[in-house]
Order: C-alpha cells, then structure tokens, then sequence
C-alpha cells in the first residue's frame, strides 16, 4: 500500500495513456484517408514530443536529485533515457517518412511505424515500472515527503502553459476519481479561479461522463 509521495504515479499514468491510445491510432489508421493520416501524425508527433520533454526534466531535476543523496543510484536508468532519445529520433523520421509516403506505399509506411511505436512502448512500460519501484524507494529513503513535493513542484514549474495543458489533457482520464477529486481540490484552494476552471474544462472535455460526475460529486462535498 502506497503511502509516500509519489511524483512519478500521475505523470505516468498521463503518460501510459497518451502512448496506448496513440498506439491504437496508428494501428488502426486508414492510409488512403488524407485526413485521417495527418490526424495521426499530430497525434504521434505529440506523443513524442511529450516523450522526450518528461526525460529531459527527469535528466535535469529527478537524477540529480537522486544522485546527489544516493550516489550512482540512477547508472542504470540514465542509460534507458539515452536509448529512448534514440528511438524518439527514429520514430520522428518514421513519422516524416509516412507523411512523405506516396499513397501506393503509405500503407506499409504506417505499418512500419506502428512497429517501431509499440516497440518503444513496450520498453518504456518496462522503464516507468521501474523508476516507479527501484527509484522510489532510493528517493523515498533520501527525501522525506515535504522534500518530494518541492521536487515536483520544481518539475511543474519547467512546464509551459500549453505544456501543462497537454500533460493534464492526459493525466485527467488517466487518473482515479479520488485522485482526480484531490487534484481539483488542490487546484481550487490554491490557484486563481481562471486556472481551476480551465482544469475542470478540460476534465469535462476528456473525462468519460461517469468520471467527470464522480468527480462533480467530490467537489460539491
């Protein structure tokens, strides 16, 4: 039972649910529907983007964090983040290379990419599993919890506005009701109306209806 702070759980269950879902997108996409091609490259090159900016704030804010308390802790996993920025740079060439594809190759060009996507997936399925579990605990025993949440505080504020929409478009739908309910809470004794409003917006927007009324209920209470 979890019981310290956690600051990887939100961002990857964010994170778990933009590479799924834009997974699907691409497996089932209609190559010979032009719209529905450009729909999927946004939605790839998205992904990727959000991809390569959550290991650069890792890399800048959480290892040496971990690194100055708990020397050589973060070897391994600093090795994974050089390798996915690889594979990220890969799949943006294959991502180009499907938006150039002519049409009687488009379709084996998204089957490539496809591929190469739930390859990248995979692993990093594998590599939040562990900094969930091996590098949690190395932070739980270095930082109490009020050192924690300055540390993800420090890691919200390398986010742009349009940043954080998109991490919350994500983390919202990805979240549990008592999660989502804590989150809104938070935000609305703590923010400006405007800001907390913009939240439940987008809560309304992405959330399914039986998650957005649970989460009504919750801040009613």
């Amino acid at each position: 039972m979890q019981t310290r702070h956690n600051i990887y759980a939100l961002i990857h269950k964010a994170l778990r649910l933009a590479m799924t879902e834009t997974l699907v997108s691409v497996g089932r996409l209609d190559a010979f529907d032009p719209k529905d091609v450009s729909d999927v490259i946004v939605r790839v090159r998205e992904l990727l983007h959000f991809c390569r900016h959550h290991l650069e704030v890792e890399d800048a804010l959480v290892h040496p964090a971990l690194e100055s308390r708990r020397p050589g802790s973060t070897t391994r996993i600093a090795a994974d983040h050089v390798g996915h920025a690889s594979r990220i740079a890969a799949l943006e060439r294959a991502v180009e290379a499907l938006a150039r594809a002519p049409a009687a190759i488009r379709d084996a060009a998204a089957f490539d990419l496809y591929g190469d996507l739930a390859a990248f997936i995979g692993e990093n399925l594998v590599h939040m599993h562990e900094e969930e579990t091996t590098h949690n605990g190395e932070l739980w025993t270095a930082y109490t919890d009020a050192e924690l949440v300055e540390l993800e505080n420090s890691i919200k504020a390398r986010h742009t506005p349009d940043e954080m929409k998109f991490v919350l478009r994500w983390m919202l739908p990805a979240m549990s009701p008592a999660e989502r309910g804590a989150m809104l809470r938070a935000v609305r004794g703590s923010a400006p109306p405007p800001v907390y409003e913009g939240i439940v917006a987008l809560a309304k927007a992405h959330v399914d209806l039986a998650g957005f009324r649970k989460l009504e209920s919750a801040l009613a209470a």
